[in-house]
């Protein structure tokens, strides 16, 4: 098996059928083997039945189905976990991606020797105020943070080496920034290419405003696991050291002052001095409790499953 296209989606029943024989079309003049591999993410319309269908009709599809919506970074990871091919390609079930890209991609991952190559729809077909500025800013963001030069993080369309998703973990909406987490992880050859981006046929998009938050926190969230995930003492010692040290600080210039140059003056806990040290005495002693646990999750939180399979077509 040469290639894996993974599709996650959720209600896209009104394109199912285009989108796959268009791929079939535009893999099968490659002569590449392939499988398609559709992960229902709890949709509520016709797209398992239509899933079934398909993979009834082409022993190369097959079907995954969740018992609810557990969201796309879950759908891609049961996707990895079942994909054979010698490259994995990831792509939206929106009919916005163009599956024609595909063997174009795999072909400069091959001559470039790359971990994962990466889709930038650099002329998008979407709302300027609504979509693409923000989609701009927002991958601004991520290389500033995460110092991999890519323009389009969130693009759905790409192609990666079996070794790299079947070593990555994603979860909770992780699935802006695998190239992040790939490289995290010692797959640090990634580069892009400008793909096509069609307008959406059917439907309307299941994503909101608010992703570009949950993205940025998320962002943030990646920044502190990659920089001090496997050692969180490190930052919250830190930061718990300061606090201490500040906080003794305070202690010994208000026991010194007390003692012996104010001896009459008002008592100590009246002073503003007293609860600075207080307060950054408790804030160290937090930091150093939150070190130590997570230091002891990181030894005892492995190999955890992220997801739930209800029905599925894979043989």
């Amino acid at each position: 098996m040469e290639i894996s296209i993974v599709i996650p989606l959720l209600n896209e029943s009104e394109s199912l059928t285009q989108l796959h024989d268009w791929i079939v079309q535009s893999i099968d003049k490659e002569k590449y083997s392939f499988e398609i591999i559709f992960i229902d993410d709890g949709s509520s319309d016709n797209s398992w039945n239509l899933i079934r269908d398909l993979s009834r009709k082409n022993v190369n599809t097959h079907g995954i189905q969740f018992s609810k919506n557990f969201g796309k970074s879950q759908a891609l990871h049961a996707g990895f976990n079942i994909a054979q091919g010698k490259f994995v390609v990831t792509m939206d079930a929106d009919l916005q991606d163009s599956p024609e890209e595909i063997p174009s991609m795999i072909d400069q991952l091959k001559e470039k020797d790359l971990d994962l190559i990466s889709g930038w729809k650099k002329k998008r077909h979407d709302s300027i105020l609504l979509k693409n500025l923000p989609s701009k800013l927002f991958n601004w963001s991520a290389r500033r943070l995460s110092g991999i030069k890519l323009h389009d993080f969130n693009c759905g369309l790409k192609v990666y080496k079996k070794e790299v998703v079947k070593t990555i973990q994603i979860f909770g909406e992780m699935h802006r920034y695998i190239p992040v987490i790939a490289a995290h992880e010692g797959f640090e050859k990634i580069d892009e290419k400008i793909v096509q981006h069609q307008a959406r046929k059917y439907g309307k998009t299941k994503f909101g405003p608010d992703r570009f938050l949950n993205g940025f926190l998320d962002l943030i969230t990646l920044w502190f696991i990659n920089g001090f995930g496997k050692r969180p003492m490190h930052f919250f010692g830190f930061w718990g050291t300061l606090m201490l040290i500040i906080g003794f600080g305070f202690t010994i210039y208000l026991g010194i002052d007390k003692l012996y140059f104010n001896t009459q003056s008002r008592l100590i806990t009246q002073r503003p001095e007293f609860y600075i040290a207080l307060t950054t005495m408790i804030l160290g002693a937090q930091s150093f409790i939150a070190g130590f646990l997570g230091e002891i999750l990181i030894r005892h939180n492995k190999n955890i499953k992220r997801y739930y399979i209800t029905n599925t077509t894979y043989e």
